[in-house]
């Protein structure tokens, strides 16, 4: 009972056809727009760009990293009390 009433409602709402509509607009073939013709170009240029930006602040402006130690820093002596 409930199957029938579901249907009305669907078939009620117009629901089938935007579906139907929503599927014939997706085999049609579009122009190409801006994301087409330049999406790839413009991702692999800020791509460089921020990895040179991260080269530059990671070699350049003088910021102390806080590497290891081992090798520089000597060991004093034991005290004895």
């Amino acid at each position: 009972m409930m199957f029938p009433l579901a249907r009305n409602a669907l078939s009620s709402l117009k629901i089938r056809s935007i579906l139907q509509s929503m599927a014939r607009q997706s085999h049609v073939k579009h122009s190409p727009d801006f994301h087409d013709k330049y999406g790839n170009a413009v991702l692999a240029s800020g791509t460089a760009f921020c990895v040179a930006a991260w080269v530059f602040t990671a070699t350049q402006i003088g910021i102390e990293w806080n590497l290891s130690p081992v090798g520089r820093v000597t060991p004093k002596e034991w005290k004895h009390q």
